[in-house]
């Protein structure tokens, strides 16, 4: 700390003091970069084993399916020569991860190609009516 004796040199000591907290705040933002990226492989290593041993239940239809297709092939045809316990832990893994895998856009992009299906099978309820007004048409037609 500077001898302070005017009105002048406290404006400059507070000035000086002003640049040199800017000059520590930027060290603190390097440094908690810095910090940042040395533990980013630890948080994506924790967020890998939290996929695995949870599951993502947020769409619970889509991971019946998933849960058969993975039991079908893994149990049946990869895993059909392992050990009772090898058919049981690694599906639960698989499965665990995989629901977290595909990601909100490709399941409402499923979704919606799925209604879309079921849109194009079954007739929507105003079909079948406009159906049986063009068949009395076309028998009053012929009569």
């Amino acid at each position: 700390m500077s001898n302070i004796r005017t009105y002048e040199d406290l404006l400059q000591e507070e000035q000086r003091l002003r640049q040199e907290l800017k000059i520590h705040e930027a060290l603190i933002r390097q440094d908690l970069i810095g910090m940042k990226e040395n533990i980013e492989p630890v948080t994506k290593a924790y967020n890998t084993i939290n996929k695995i041993f949870t599951r993502d239940n947020r769409v619970p239809f889509f991971n019946i399916g998933l849960e058969m297709g993975i039991d079908l092939v893994l149990r049946r045809f990869i895993l059909a020569k392992a050990g009772w316990l090898t058919k049981i832990v690694i599906p639960y893994f698989v499965k665990n991860y995989s629901s977290h895998i595909i990601g909100e856009e490709k399941r409402k992009a499923l979704f919606k190609k799925i209604q879309e299906l079921f849109a194009r099978l079954r007739p929507k309820p105003e079909e079948p009516m406009q159906a049986a007004t063009e068949a009395r048409a076309y028998e009053n037609k012929d009569v």
